[in-house]
């Protein structure tokens, strides 16, 4: 009586297998075809073929590596700067020793410094994802930001270098020097050029051999520290006057303003729930810029120390970093962008850009204190 029943179950596993088998097979038979290939050719060509193999899987191999582990990854890495112990804002001189110029000491800056490690962190401690060779050639011709592998390190990435550029042509405009009639620090105003430099630049461009992104990046890493340590010593300037920081931290307000609208436009109109391959992207940047961020303020805070106690805004400064800690907290395996009434699938993109906001509504709030 059952017969019929059981006979029907088995034919259909029967099919499914049959299907996965011929799936394998269409898979498997380029690599069956050229390993034949392979085993009739003569040893000369053997060798060649070989080391080709050999170093195109090293090259895919570093490249797993460079895109699957972040290292030195930490999103509370603004607590071991204990800029709290510090007691001197950015520029302000603290110690003279035996009546000589030489022997002056200021406050370095917290946000050079900071800058500079966000810097070395993409691309000394990491491998910077978006210039390598493997990257730009993508998947069969389609670029790996468009598949949902492979690229959200990148992403990540160029999410930190966008706050560390804004940060860089505030510094050279603004911070580094007393007010716009000065003259521009010269080691600020070439990590700022060097830091616009193109993010995916490999040593071949369209007009030949050319210097690397991270090259280029090194090279204004190298440049920040260098004012650092010469307005350690009283030989660089650093305007810690309300109106910078008040300007400073507009710019911040709309840099992430901007984000928070690419956000809520993917959301809307491409939610694909698991399916959107370009969620992940949007949402590692904007993640990036809160990494970012978080540790600038820390820097900004240590470097207009006198006007954060002048203008009472510890309270709303603490806010602000809770916000930094609250959305760097959200580290999905997965991004997903959902409907946002959905009841099935998370929206991902919707719940970053509610924290990009709330970041953002507290800078405005600090910047209308700065006004008064």
């Amino acid at each position: 009586m059952l017969d019929p029943i059981v006979n029907f179950f088995t034919r259909i596993f029967q099919w499914i297998g049959r299907g996965i088998g011929l799936l394998i097979g269409v898979i498997l038979w380029p690599f069956m075809w050229a390993g034949r290939w392979y085993t009739q050719r003569g040893w000369i060509l053997k060798t060649v073929v070989g080391l080709a193999l050999l170093v195109l899987i090293g090259l895919y191999g570093n490249f797993f590596y460079a895109t699957q582990w972040w290292n030195k990854f930490d999103p509370n890495y603004p607590d071991t700067y204990s800029f709290e112990k510090r007691n001197v804002s950015a520029g302000e001189q603290v110690a003279v020793g035996a009546g000589t110029d030489t022997a002056k000491t200021c406050g370095n800056s917290g946000l050079a410094q900071i800058a500079a490690d966000l810097i070395d962190f993409n691309v000394n401690q990491n491998a910077w994802v978006s210039s390598m060779i493997l990257y730009k050639l993508g998947l069969f011709g389609i670029t790996w930001d468009d598949t949902p592998w492979m690229d959200n390190k990148a992403s990540f990435q160029r999410g930190i270098n966008q706050a560390v550029r804004r940060t860089a042509t505030e510094l050279a405009d603004n911070l580094g020097r007393v007010r716009t009639t000065s003259q521009i620090d010269t080691n600020l105003q070439d990590a700022r050029g060097q830091l616009q430099y193109d993010e995916s630049i490999w040593y071949i461009s369209r007009n030949g051999m050319t210097a690397t992104t991270p090259s280029m990046y090194r090279r204004a890493m190298a440049n920040l520290r260098s004012f650092n340590a010469r307005l350690a010593t009283c030989q660089a300037t650093f305007d810690a006057r309300a109106d910078n920081l008040k300007q400073y931290i507009d710019r911040i307000a709309s840099d992430i303003g901007s984000t928070s609208a690419i956000l809520k436009e993917r959301a809307e109109n491409h939610n694909n729930g698991w399916f959107d391959f370009r969620a992940d992207d949007r949402y590692w940047f904007a993640y990036g810029q809160l990494y970012a961020y978080y540790g600038l303020m820390k820097g900004a805070q240590a470097d207009f120390e006198d006007v954060i106690k002048e203008k009472h805004l510890q309270s709303l400064w603490d806010t602000m970093d809770a916000q930094f800690v609250s959305a760097l907290k959200i580290q999905p395996f997965i991004i997903a962008n959902g409907r946002e009434d959905g009841w099935l699938l998370p929206t991902h993109l919707t719940t970053m850009g509610f924290y990009v906001l709330r970041v953002r509504s507290n800078m405005v709030e600090i910047s209308n204190v700065l006004m008064q």
